[in-house]
């Protein structure tokens, strides 16, 4: 990569080409369970920004700037009351829009509340996660029709976790197939042991998967093509949509998952973790499962949000003993993603990479971020239909002779409830 190319790709601040078109985008900002009606306000950094975040006394949640428009005292210690936030310093309160509506230090002949306006930014809660659009209001879109958005709360499981890398460093493992057999394979061999499970079999024993990709306005579709049986051969299809969100499948008739990567600045990114059955609610075990930390679910800290396997124990998680070689003791699927991309650094030099034919979808995907952040910077806007968001993914066998692989998904790879199949 370029150099100019991976700083453009790399800053993603107030200002910066990426950081504006990251701003034309509804992103999930804070979990819902994490606001009490009335209650404590809640530090969120996202760009590079320092927020707060708070749900008023009517349920509904704010975004605003953490310091007060005043002298700059952080509203973390603000007072939660009469559905609006109050300074803890001299008392100057905001609303949900960060119209400033008392100013108690100031006599009414001095006070100038109505030309104070504190940063805020639109908020829709939405199946369990609060989003922001932080971009400007006139080419505000509607949220992405993303399936785990569109199905009822019942169906959805969300959890988070705090990732000590660059957004696009992590996002690019969901984009990478071929690790799938590798980095995960010892994960592959224990599910294979199920005679049911042939996915695992196909996958584990395929380390070179044939690479396929289409792409959308709005991102793009992603095909691993790996010999199955005889006459067949197995296939999962993904997707990346623009900016920052990936869908895998899960086999069987399992929630599927997705993820959001959300950039905290240009160290550290929120790493929001989808669950969604598209045609029915999650079951009590299934629920209980993800709560406790499943495969897709990284049980974390509850206050940080830092996750349990982390750099600190080399991944292998709190208490674990000392194994012979250091990736010996990373056996939860998560944290071996989350090693792999973290102790590249926060941020990896780009321009020392040497990508193979293998890195197809990551090189795509780069290129298309790239293109999308200048094409911003001359005035063109990037595709945000919410429809386009309307996809599934899948996995699936496929009779050996078929070449029009997106043709012969296209039904099943459509999100709605009736057309989803137990996957293989």
């Amino acid at each position: 990569m370029k150099l100019e190319d991976h700083q453009l790709l790399a800053a993603t601040g107030a200002g910066t080409m990426m950081g504006n078109f990251l701003r034309r985008y509804w992103l999930p900002a804070i979990l819902g369970r994490e606001l009490d009606a009335g209650g404590a306000p809640v530090r969120v950094r996202l760009l590079g920004e320092d927020l707060i975040a708070f749900r008023n006394t009517e349920g509904k949640v704010g975004l605003l700037g953490e310091h007060c428009a005043h002298r700059g005292a952080s509203l973390f210690f603000g007072k939660n009351a009469d559905c609006k936030l109050r300074c803890w310093y001299h008392g100057w309160q905001y609303d949900l829009e960060g119209n400033c509506v008392d100013q108690p230090n100031e006599p009414p002949q001095t006070q100038f509340k109505q030309q104070v306006k504190q940063k805020a930014y639109p908020c829709i809660e939405k199946n369990g996660v609060v989003w922001t659009y932080m971009g400007p209001q006139e080419t505000k879109p509607g949220l992405p029709d993303l399936e785990w958005l569109t199905v009822p709360e019942s169906h959805v499981y969300v959890s988070k976790r705090l990732q000590r890398c660059h957004w696009t460093q992590g996002m690019e493992g969901d984009l990478d197939s071929a690790h799938l057999s590798i980095l995960h394979n010892d994960l592959l061999k224990q599910r294979a042991a199920n005679p049911r499970n042939r996915s695992a079999v196909w996958a584990m024993r395929e380390l070179q998967p044939e690479i396929k990709t289409e792409a959308m306005p709005n991102g793009l579709l992603l095909a691993a093509k790996r010999a199955a049986e005889a006459d067949t051969c197995y296939w999962r299809v993904n997707q990346w949509f623009m900016p920052c969100f990936t869908n895998w499948p899960i086999p069987g008739d399992n929630p599927q998952a997705g993820h959001a990567w959300v950039p905290i600045d240009d160290a550290q990114c929120w790493v929001f973790t989808f669950s969604w059955h598209p045609a029915r609610a999650l079951r009590d075990d299934e629920l209980a499962s993800m709560r406790g930390g499943s495969d897709i679910h990284e049980p974390v800290d509850p206050q940080s949000f830092e996750p349990l396997h982390n750099a600190s124990n080399d991944y292998a998680g709190p208490n674990a003993a000392r194994p012979r070689q250091p990736w010996m003791g990373v056996t939860a699927l998560q944290a071996q993603d989350l090693a792999m991309t973290e102790s590249m650094g926060p941020l990896y030099d780009r321009t020392q990479e040497n990508l193979s034919a293998s890195d197809l979808v990551v090189a795509q995907a780069r290129h298309r971020l790239i293109a999308a952040a200048r094409d911003l910077a001359k005035g063109i806007e990037p595709p945000r239909d919410p429809a386009s968001y309307r996809l599934r993914p899948l996995a699936m066998e496929l009779p050996r002779h078929v070449t029009q692989w997106r043709d012969a998904v296209a039904e099943r790879m459509e999100a709605r409830p009736e057309t989803f199949r137990v996957s293989v």
